[in-house]
């Protein structure tokens, strides 16, 4: 990934006069600015980054080093990288995440990639954050991940040789508390842009598909066959997911209630946030269970494999058949333009790497 540095002269020749308190905004750092890829640029809006989180130099490079610094957690044995892995497309190749002492979780640890873009800034399955940051706020507490408390993890970090300074350079302050760190991470986290996929070489006239995949894109396309743009976008749509909450026919009936577990609404049991396509070739397990451990598992699931509950999306309109009843060419065509839409170069950016 390309990144601008967009660096004043001011900044060079007098950093050290600016004061170690940014609370009137008079501390800043290197400030940098995504170039945001070609496909994005012509279909969709400008990155969002919030007003008092502006992307740095410092910040990015401090929120990667507490992305992989297990300090975070209680006993100083799981990062986040643990649980998003940059091989996996930041997500976790195990169905359920385990925490420090061994417990799992009843949810697939979600991809990390294009968060800058989520328009509608409710994070997690269930979409009960509001904001990148305040996702992150969550895994440090939660008993069943790094069951940490924040006044410890900001003590262990102001106990460390290193994050005081770091924070200094990143925000003006030596004191560390949970919101610079949180924002840290954000920052870094909205660098993960993936956008270098087959499919994306071919809209921009790079790189040929194969008959099978254009049939695929036919499918996926098709209201009588896949009909899967409803929810996950079309060509015009580099993010490849809404970032809407759907029941996607999983259950008749539902334990987990998704969205309608946060809102309280049941007209919202059962609804989970549609993920991207991208990067289906590391993502796996899929669903917000990861019940599905293939691919095909998970086109068998929308071709013949739909349960009915009360709250299902009504864009699933062939849940009486069970499904779209894809034939066996239809399918294999479908996976192989899914898979087109997967990007080698993300996983192996080494701006992302440990």
């Amino acid at each position: 990934m390309k990144i601008r540095l967009f660096i004043g002269v001011f900044s060079l020749l007098f950093v050290s006069c600016f004061s170690d308190s940014d609370d009137e905004g008079g501390y800043t750092g290197t400030p940098v600015t995504l170039e945001v890829p070609q496909l994005f640029e012509q279909n969709i809006l400008p990155p969002v980054i919030p007003e008092d989180n502006p992307l740095t130099e410092e910040g990015i490079a401090l929120g990667k080093k507490l992305f992989f610094d297990p300090i975070l957690s209680a006993n100083n044995t799981q990062a986040c990288a643990d649980c998003h892995r940059p091989e996996n497309a930041f997500t976790d190749p195990r169905r359920f995440s385990a925490g420090i002492d061994g417990t799992f979780g009843t949810r697939n640890s979600m991809p990390l990639f294009n968060l800058a873009w989520n328009y509608g800034e409710k994070f997690f399955w269930d979409g009960r954050a509001s904001s990148l940051e305040e996702q992150i706020f969550e895994p440090v507490t939660n008993p069943i991940e790094m069951a940490n408390t924040w006044p410890n993890a900001e003590s262990s970090l102001q106990a460390n040789n290193e994050y005081p300074q770091l924070f200094e350079q990143a925000f003006g302050t030596s004191t560390i508390d949970s919101t610079l760190v949180t924002k840290a991470i954000a920052q870094f986290l909205r660098t993960l842009v993936s956008s270098n996929s087959k499919f994306d070489r071919y809209l921009l006239g790079e790189e040929e598909l194969t008959p099978s995949e254009l049939n695929g894109l036919d499918v996926f396309m098709d209201e009588a066959r896949g009909d899967c743009f409803h929810c996950h976008g079309n060509p015009n749509n580099p993010l490849w997911g809404d970032n809407i909450f759907h029941n996607n026919g999983l259950d008749e009936t539902i334990t987990d209630l998704g969205l309608g577990g946060f809102t309280g609404d049941p007209r919202e049991f059962g609804l989970f946030k549609s993920g991207s396509l991208r990067n289906l070739a590391y993502t796996a397990p899929y669903m917000h269970d990861g019940r599905f451990e293939t691919l095909d598992e998970v086109i068998d699931h929308y071709s013949e494999g739909l349960v009915y509950s009360e709250t299902i999306d009504p864009l699933m309109k062939n849940v009486a058949e069970g499904g779209a009843q894809l034939t066996e060419e239809d399918k294999a065509d479908l996976k192989a333009f899914l898979l087109s839409l997967s990007d080698p170069s993300f996983i192996n950016n080494p701006d992302f790497q440990n």
